[in-house]
């Protein structure tokens, strides 16, 4: 059975925060992670993903946020994976999730349907 839990923060504008997601009891030997977010009154988008050795960004993150998976602990099925969140901005508040699978296609990992596997969701709040 799989576990992810989040933790996040409150940021001011232009500031910095990373994300983590420790996750248990998912196969490691092919992982493919993701973050998403939900603000207020909008859809869970997806904002970067990892898998098969490479990254996907939204174009609204790219250039400012950085996904990274830390998978040491291969052999007992546990890893963190993160988010490093760079020059932020208040339109970047909302509640961060973050998902997996064990494979997810190149043109769906942005995609919240393409994951089974959730966090609880964590709040990230950028105030201007």
């Amino acid at each position: 059975q799989a576990e992810m839990i989040l933790a996040g923060g409150a940021v001011q504008a232009r500031g910095s925060l990373r994300l983590s997601c420790e996750f248990s009891g998912l196969k490691l030997k092919r992982i493919y992670m993701a973050w998403f977010r939900e603000a207020p009154g909008k859809e869970r988008e997806g904002v970067a993903a990892f898998g098969n050795g490479d990254t996907t960004y939204s174009e609204a993150v790219k250039g400012r946020f950085v996904i990274s998976v830390d998978d040491s602990n291969v052999a007992a099925s546990n890893g963190t994976l993160y988010l490093e969140m760079n020059n932020l901005e208040p339109e970047d508040s909302g509640i961060y999730y973050c998902a997996a699978d064990t494979w997810v296609g190149a043109s769906a990992r942005l995609k919240v349907h393409a994951y089974p596997y959730w966090g609880q969701g964590t709040q990230v709040t950028v105030s201007s």
